[in-house]
């Protein structure tokens, strides 16, 4: 058996930072999990419909990043943008 795969989640990106997969030098596609507790506002109207007029962010947190390119989940990293 194996050594289990337990990949580093990498820090969200900031304006002065960009996620770059380390297996294939994408930068720009990353398929993200995260999972967010709320508090919302929900507005019904008459006839039933719901509209939510405020959403709160209470915490968050990303589980995985994955390359969409390569698939890789193990190679996420934080780099400085250039344009900034």
């Amino acid at each position: 058996m194996g050594p289990l795969h337990s990949p580093t989640v990498p820090a969200l990106p900031d304006d002065s930072h960009r996620w770059r997969c380390g297996g294939c030098g994408n930068l720009t596609r990353f398929d993200v999990t995260r999972n967010r507790r709320t508090t919302e506002y929900w507005h019904f109207d008459l006839a039933g419909e719901r509209r939510v007029e405020d959403t709160e962010l209470l915490a968050e947190t990303v589980d995985t990043v994955r390359c969409r390119w390569c698939g890789r989940d193990d190679a996420i990293e934080l780099i400085r943008r250039q344009d900034v």
